[in-house]
């Protein structure tokens, strides 16, 4: 199991950009396929995207292709989901998520979550 803790959401602006950090606890990080995922209000939770163990491969929704980069350290257990050119779109509850897979693109592979966090973006 793999503890989660998500961080760098708030409110910002039209254009603005934003990198969400998730620290992940336990010696197996390195093992674990991450992803992010999003749930907009009165939405479905979505995939984001995902990267993979070694962090060699990613992954992302067609919605978010050119303007969210995902990246891991796997020497700070942290994964992080940079967010360039924020719309008023892209407002929602943010969460990580942890695959034994070292390869996850579905969300039923992710068994671990964090609590999420709140990004909100003005026009």
């Amino acid at each position: 199991q793999v503890q989660l803790i998500e961080s760098g959401g708030g409110l910002v602006q039209a254009g603005d950009s934003l990198r969400l950090s998730c620290a992940a606890s336990g010696r197996t990080f390195s093992r674990y396929g991450m992803g992010w995922f999003r749930q907009a209000p009165g939405k479905k939770r979505a995939f984001v995207s995902g990267i993979s163990a070694s962090g060699g491969s990613t992954f992302y929704a067609d919605s978010v292709k050119g303007r969210f980069t995902i990246s891991r350290d796997n020497a700070k257990n942290t994964v992080y989901l940079q967010i360039a050119s924020l719309k008023p779109e892209d407002t929602a509850v943010y969460y990580c998520a942890a695959s034994p897979r070292p390869i996850a693109a579905m969300e039923r592979d992710y068994v671990d979550w964090g609590q999420g966090t709140q990004v909100t973006v003005s026009s």
